[in-house]
């Protein structure tokens, strides 16, 4: 008879095969439970071994071991195979049995399965084992049983954004559970209670995890959780808040009422059906209508001698008060017509204008200012104290102007009311009106001003937003009342596609439709490497019907459209002759282009127990998302632990990955899991979510311990990285975000007039004569913009009426917080214009 040696090829001596040979000659086998071998009687010597237990596919979870079973009858031996290499009888456990209805004798085998065997072939293959049962008649293999090491990841792949609802509009939250092993399951929660579709069918939970509400109930309000859960762990994302909200509805008509005395009649209805509530719009509409009546209810009189009378008096009185508005009107417009010609407005001049190297005669009155006359009008040369332009006291902040309704022609008409210095009011009334009513009413991210012909400039502090209204972009007589906001990103979402990102905040300024002369200038940040081999890089802007166009390509303007944009190292200088809302989008050409991230850290300022959370904010490296990160950190009471970091995060599909080392483990140790944590690529890249951050929670193990030291790593896979070298004691500053911190900016938000600028009306208007000429030797605008830097934009100056004054915009909106009029009057001194320069001098001069 032949020997059978499969399941020994691997035995280390011969006491196998002495087992072996015992069982083909009839001996019974007794002894160590270890032996996998038994002798079967003659009766069902011809069976082939079936199996009562077979071996099932099995979850690691952290570093417990998993045990499988195999149980077979009637068979002589079994062994298990893992990854088509036998297991060690050593590692196996036997028993045996026999069956009472059958007096068949049953065989079980056991092994057990380490993280650290599955481990040794992760990611080449999967780990699996089955096994092999054996008799005098032949073997029977079990089916395979597959091992898989349990995970589920923190970040979630997609976590729902809160919304703002209409009642009885349909709800969809989005949500894909982190990954896993086994997948995760998910369920919702709203308010810390599970949502169950089967008690309220008003929920539905898609194949995909998305929960839908068929129609939003004010009952429906609330925060809202996606959690996921599997073997391992449980997660839950970051709450969104739905908030429904009830537009308000008119009632029906009242009945007309009786005629009056003044031969009308009225009727009113009210805002009731449904009452707005929960932030929903106002009724639209008349609320109270009247109608004249001539009927018999209307009571008539009669006519006399006194009455003629007193006819005559009254058509004599409003003769004397027509002829009287007659004269004030000549007069004014004559003085109007005066301030146009020369500007002649002291406001105007009280800046001084000074070039390098040219002194007053006399020191003592070096403080007095004048510009050389000019003989060809008869305007006589103006005196005035030299003073700060950026003096506080002498900027105009236009808190306070006329109110501006637009008429159907497209001019406006200014009434003589006095605008409300709250911002709040001006939001208000601005979203009455059809088109700004999707403007969010965000007063503390939106300046406004009323300005005519003289320009001015807007700002939202700490934003890097500003907008500036050169002279001569309003028409002479006309008087504009503007406004500039920046809206977040979860108000108003752009659609995305492909290897787009949002590199700008999503400005609005407005109205839309105004006329305007010649182009503002808007300022606002970007998050790019302001590398144009990099990116294509394109303007879009928001139509009236609310969808986005592409306006601009960045590298291919046309001097003939109405946008022009300057990309800077952090800012991007948008000229246009339309306002509207406006962002910068960015389409990577290649895996080397990569958008600025700010890595800020926070920590809780007051800390009573033995948990300690540092925040980590991985965020668009802008100025307005870190204002916004800045106040919410300081409304949760936290503190900035550390300065704040740039990485340059790269288009190459890699996931960004933070972690803590270094930190004394006698006195702290961290509840991370794993080693690192990870946001995927897509959650920064696409940038839908605002504030991404990252937690890691410490534990010190006594209340004692204040001292922390520790190092904290962040980086993009196979990319750049970034270190924070911590050492802080965690009670000696309590103190939460500083306010002044968030109040770096504090120039007013909107100024009118020469107060805006830092070149003088007067002397703008001399330098651009002097340089707009053509000059045979090049001293002319070419060669300011060339000193200036600015010789990229050369075909689209020499395309404006007045090339040097849109080069001096551009100055002014580049040097407003930092400008040196003496190095501008250095340039103007070299291109060989003194001309053009304001100079100093003495009283006896004059």
């Amino acid at each position: 008879m032949p020997l059978l040696l499969g399941p020994f090829v691997r035995c280390r001596f011969s006491a196998t095969l002495l087992v072996l040979w015992l069982v083909f000659a009839g001996f019974t086998c007794t002894g160590s439970e270890h032996a996998a071998t038994a002798t079967l009687p003659a009766a069902f010597s011809d069976l082939l071994p079936h199996f009562l237990v077979e071996p099932e596919d099995e979850y690691i979870v952290k570093n417990k071991p998993v045990t499988l079973t195999c149980r077979s009858t009637p068979a002589t031996q079994i062994y298990f195979k893992c990854n088509g290499e036998w297991v060690h009888q050593d590692d196996h456990l036997i028993e045996r049995t026999v069956d009472p209805a059958t007096a068949l004798p049953v065989m079980q085998v056991t092994i057990d399965i380490t993280r650290q065997q599955v481990e040794k072939i992760f990611g080449l293959d999967e780990y699996w084992c089955q096994c092999v049962a054996w008799s005098t008649t032949g073997t029977q293999k079990s089916q395979k049983a597959y091992i898989r090491i349990a995970y589920l990841r923190k970040n979630f792949e997609e976590e729902p954004q809160g919304k703002e609802v209409a009642l009885d509009q349909e709800v969809l939250l989005r949500c894909h559970p982190p990954e896993g092993v086994p997948q995760a399951e998910v369920e919702w929660q709203r308010n810390e209670d599970v949502v169950n579709p089967v008690s309220d069918p008003n929920f539905f939970i898609t194949a995909d995890h998305n929960l839908v509400i068929k129609k939003a109930r004010l009952a429906d309000t609330g925060n809202y959780t996606c959690v996921a859960k599997n073997i391992v762990a449980r997660r839950k994302s970051t709450s969104a808040t739905v908030l429904v909200y009830v537009d308000g509805g008119w009632s029906e008509w009242s009945k007309w009422s009786a005629c009056g005395a003044d031969c009308s009649m009225w009727r009113s209805r009210e805002c009731t059906q449904p009452s707005p509530g929960t932030g929903g719009k106002e009724c639209q509409g008349l609320d109270l209508q009247s109608l004249n009546c001539t009927s018999e209810q209307c009571p008539q009189t009669v006519s006399g001698a006194e009455d003629v009378a007193l006819y005559v008096g009254m058509v004599a009185v409003a003769l004397c008060l027509t002829l009287l508005l007659i004269v004030v009107v000549l007069v004014y417009r004559r003085k109007k017509e005066g301030l146009d010609a020369d500007v002649a407005d002291s406001s105007i001049l009280t800046t001084g204008f000074q070039p390098m190297g040219i002194k007053p005669s006399k020191p003592e009155n070096s403080h007095l200012l004048t510009i050389q006359p000019d003989l060809t009008t008869t305007t006589t040369s103006y005196q005035g104290t030299l003073r700060s332009r950026h003096d506080a006291t002498g900027k105009f902040s236009m808190t306070n102007g006329p109110l501006l309704d637009p008429l159907p022609n497209g001019s406006h008409t200014l009434h003589n009311g006095k605008l409300n210095s709250d911002p709040a009011e001006f939001v208000s009334r601005l979203s009455t009106q059809s088109y700004f009513k999707t403007l969010p009413r965000d007063v503390a991210n939106t300046s406004y001003g009323t300005f005519n012909f003289l320009g001015g400039r807007l700002t939202i502090p700490n934003t890097g937003i500003s907008l500036l209204i050169p002279p001569e972009a309003i028409p002479r007589g006309k008087i504009y009342e503007i406004y500039l906001t920046v809206q977040r990103k979860e108000d108003l979402r752009l659609p995305l596609a492909g290897c787009q990102t949002l590199l700008s905040p999503v400005v609005s300024c407005g109205p839309p439709g105004v006329v305007l002369s010649r182009p503002v200038i808007l300022s606002m940040d970007h998050c790019s490497d302001a590398c144009l081999d990099n990116w294509a890089v394109r303007l879009k802007k928001q139509n009236y019907e609310g969808a986005w166009e592409d306006v601009l390509l960045m590298g291919e303007e046309l001097v003939s459209e109405p946008y022009y944009c300057q990309l800077e190292a952090e800012t991007c200088r948008l000229f246009t002759e339309q306002l509207g809302t406006l962002a910068l989008v960015g389409e990577s050409l290649h895996m080397g282009a990569a958008k600025r991230l700010r890595l800020v850290l926070f920590s809780d300022a007051y800390c009573s127990t033995l948990e300690y959370n540092i925040r980590v904010y991985c965020m668009d490296d802008t100025q307005d998302v870190f204002k916004e990160v800045m106040q919410m950190e300081r409304q949760l009471g936290g503190r900035l632990i550390d300065e704040p970091h740039v990485l340059l995060f790269k288009d190459s599909y890699h996931n960004l990955r933070l972690s803590i080392h270094d930190m004394p483990q006698a006195h702290w140790r961290s509840k991370l899991l794993a080693g690192y944590q990870e946001i995927p690529f897509y959650h920064i890249w696409n940038g839908s979510q605002r504030y991404l951050h990252c937690t890691f929670t410490l534990e010190r193990l006594s209340l004692s311990t204040c001292e922390l030291t520790c190092q904290l790593c962040v980086w993009q896979v196979e990319g750049e990285g970034q270190s924070f070298s911590l050492d802080f004691n965690i009670a000696k500053d309590t103190r939460a975000v500083d306010s002044e911190f968030l109040l770096m900016d504090s120039n007013a938000t909107a100024l009118a007039g020469p107060s805006a600028f830092q070149i003088p009306y007067l002397i703008r208007q001399k330098i651009c004569s002097s340089l707009d000429a053509p000059c045979p030797n090049g001293s002319d605008w070419r060669m300011l913009a060339q000193r200036l830097k600015l010789e990229r934009h050369m075909s689209f100056f020499a395309s404006k009426a007045s090339p040097t004054s849109v080069i001096l915009d551009l100055w002014e909106a580049q040097h407003f917080h930092s400008g040196n009029i003496n190095q501008l009057a250095t340039v103007m001194a070299d291109i060989g214009k003194q001309e053009a320069m304001i100079f100093l001098v003495s009283d006896g001069e004059c």
